[in-house]
């Protein structure tokens, strides 16, 4: 079968021009790690951070002859069963941050008829005795410090990690986090405005713990990569200090696009009898989210699902939303992500029920708040920041 990484897509993500599935990147790690695949099974790899399934989709192709059992065997049949046979077990293991990749991903292996991979959490299982590791840098250091800590700790000792990214996303503090847990780390020549970084001698390995810091009376915590990490954005206290003081009890208040969960974390606090519903699609956000309602002492009544929008909830079956919406797709600005927020909030909120949205003043978000969601006023505006309440119509 011809593969070729110009097939792949990025649905059910956003796509447009200029938003491609696979990058320079991804093909200048393929091109240094190719070498150190060679000969190795599915089993032994590891991929962390593929967006769309570049590096995972590739990297199955190259090894399906050395990992397909044949058809007859009793592996292939263990396999077939989804039992816990070598076939079931010795998969590519991957880990991506965004469920929308996760399903991209998906999507992608289905139309190709590549299905030797696994997706988990970013946990111990994700990487324990694994020899090669690809990873695309995570723009934050706190990020990689997790997950250099965690491959350390659990992967083979002969591991080689290849971490590659856009030179402009890259630091020389990325050379020093991998240090930390590595004995030696190489950097390859630039190509296409693309570097990788090879780490080599695993040492000193920790499995991840949240950050955690009090701000205005709530505990944060936040893992690697989390937005605005343990602290809160000005946007979100913006948004906390002219959030109503009533809201309806008779069914979850919702947090959608969560972050860390310090909106759902302060609902609950001030609502001693609310049920919260919190949301996001970024795996690092939910797990700092269910850290933060634990912390406050909330875990009982919030819930946090890793979600894309809000699709597992019906419809017509809230009263409040609370919105601090993103506006990147990874690096760069597209203005399509707030208003596919706002019409899922539509969506499930009630006749009558009400959308609090803080944004940034100058995306000027209310015409499309009022199409999308119902009539729509102003609470509150400050230099930079606007909080807007939309109310459902009948």
């Amino acid at each position: 079968m011809t593969f070729s990484l110009d097939a792949l897509r990025r649905w059910p993500d956003l796509e447009g021009p200029g938003l491609l599935a696979s990058d320079a990147a991804d093909r200048l790690l393929l091109d240094e790690s190719a070498e150190a695949r060679a000969g190795l099974s599915h089993g032994d790899i590891a991929v962390i951070g593929d967006a769309y399934g570049a590096l995972t989709l590739t990297a199955a192709h190259e090894t399906a002859a050395i990992c397909t059992p044949a058809p007859h065997s009793a592996d292939a049949r263990r396999g077939a069963s989804g039992g816990a046979g070598p076939a079931a077990a010795a998969r590519i293991r991957v880990h991506q941050d965004a469920l929308t990749g996760e399903r991209a991903l998906r999507a992608n292996a289905e139309r190709l008829g590549l299905d030797a991979f696994v997706s988990l959490p970013l946990t111990p299982e994700s990487v324990a005795g694994a020899r090669l590791v690809l990873l695309r840098l995570p723009r934050s250091l706190d990020a990689l410090r997790d997950i250099a800590g965690l491959i350390a700790a659990h992967a083979a000792p002969e591991v080689v990690v290849f971490a590659g990214g856009r030179i402009k996303h890259m630091t020389v503090a990325m050379n020093d986090v991998l240090r930390e847990r590595f004995t030696t780390v190489d950097v390859t020549h630039a190509r296409q405005k693309s570097r990788v970084l090879v780490a080599r001698g695993p040492h000193d390995g920790a499995d991840p713990v949240p950050a955690r810091t009090t701000v205005d009376g709530i505990v944060v915590c936040a893992f690697g990569g989390a937005f605005a990490g343990a602290a809160i954005d000005i946007g979100t206290r913006f948004l906390l200090a002219h959030l109503p003081h009533e809201i309806p009890e008779t069914d979850a208040a919702i947090d959608l696009a969560c972050g860390t969960g310090v909106v759902a974390a302060a609902l609950a606090l001030r609502h001693p009898s609310l049920r919260v519903y919190a949301t996001d699609q970024s795996a690092a956000a939910v797990a700092s989210a269910r850290a933060t309602a634990d912390a406050n002492g909330v875990a009982d009544r919030v819930e946090v699902a890793r979600d894309d929008l809000l699709a597992a909830r019906p419809d017509a079956s809230a009263s409040f939303i609370a919105l601090n919406p993103p506006f990147h797709v990874g690096a760069a600005v597209d203005d399509r992500i707030a208003p596919r927020l706002f019409a899922d909030a539509a969506r499930v909120l009630r006749p009558g029920g009400e959308l609090w949205t803080v944004w940034n003043s100058p995306l000027a978000y209310r015409p499309a708040l009022e199409r999308i969601v119902g009539p729509t006023r102003q609470v509150a505006r400050n230099a930079k920041f606007t909080v807007t309440v939309s109310v459902r119509g009948h």
